[in-house]
């Protein structure tokens, strides 16, 4: 009877030793799928910090160009101004 009850014993250990090395090998794997995931994490931060540092030059640039607009219209529109009252003066001669 000791015996039956030893051996049963003994495969109920042999079972969860399986289970706990099955469990130890998902276990480092999923270590290394959270290792990869997070070199990943780290690669997309990189590229987005660059596409975020490309666009805030684009917008600078966009500002700094309507900036010489609004000053080379005004330059004109002051020109013109100029051109129409010359020519209004012409006019009434």
């Amino acid at each position: 009877m000791a015996d039956e009850d030893l051996t049963r014993r003994v495969e109920r250990l042999e079972r969860l030793m399986t289970d706990l090395s099955e469990r130890a090998t998902d276990s480092a794997a999923a270590r290394v799928l959270a290792a990869g995931a997070d070199r990943d994490v780290s690669e997309v931060r990189a590229e987005l910090r660059a596409h975020t540092g490309a666009l805030n030059a684009l917008r600078q640039d966009q500002v700094d160009l309507r900036e010489e607009m609004r000053a080379g219209f005004a330059t004109v529109n002051t020109s013109l101004g100029q051109i129409i009252e010359l020519l209004g003066r012409g006019e009434t001669r």
